[in-house]
Parts: structure tokens; C-alpha cells; sequence
């Protein structure tokens, strides 16, 4: 199969894309919510050198953006994001 576009994230890879894509298509917000824990802990693990970046959320907020063409809230994605750091005791300021 020929995609039309290029992947946004070599690391993350296609199917992540398309998850991410799919997960913009779900309604509301609670239905979403575990998917996107799904899709933070993909992006976790493709770029585990973010770990320790104090700008963690935001990049991973950005790209699960791009992976979703924009279809994703990068807020709701960050809240997500934050709610894992503050489940593993991990607290930014």
C-alpha cells in the first residue's frame, strides 16, 4: 500500500499516524482518554530522550498533533501527558 503522504515521525512510524488519526475521529473527550494514553505511551517510547526534557509535554503534545493532522487539542493531549507524570510521582512545575 502507497501512502500519499510522508510520515511525520520515522521513530513513531505509520501506524502510530494513523491511530492518532483515528483517535481525532472519537467525539468526546472521556471516549478519547484512553487512547491517548495509548498513543502518549507510543510517543514515549519512540523518543525516550524527551523523558527528562522539561519541555516533555509540549513536544509530545506537538507531535501527536502532527501525527493527527492537526485533529487532536494539544491541551487535552498535555493533560493526559501530565496526568501519567503525576500517576508515576513525577511533578513538573
Amino acid at each position: 500500500m502507497r501512502y500519499d503522504s510522508r510520515m511525520v515521525d520515522r521513530q513513531i512510524g505509520r501506524n502510530a499516524e494513523l491511530f492518532a488519526q483515528s483517535i481525532a475521529e472519537i467525539d468526546s473527550k472521556e471516549e478519547r482518554y484512553p487512547y491517548l494514553r495509548i498513543l502518549v505511551s507510543l510517543i514515549e517510547q519512540a523518543h525516550p530522550e524527551w523523558q527528562q526534557s522539561p519541555h516533555k509535554a509540549e513536544q509530545m503534545a506537538r507531535l501527536a498533533d502532527e501525527l493527527s493532522e492537526g485533529g487532536l487539542d494539544v491541551e487535552e493531549v498535555k493533560e493526559v501527558i501530565n496526568v501519567r507524570d503525576r500517576e508515576r510521582g513525577y511533578h513538573r512545575n
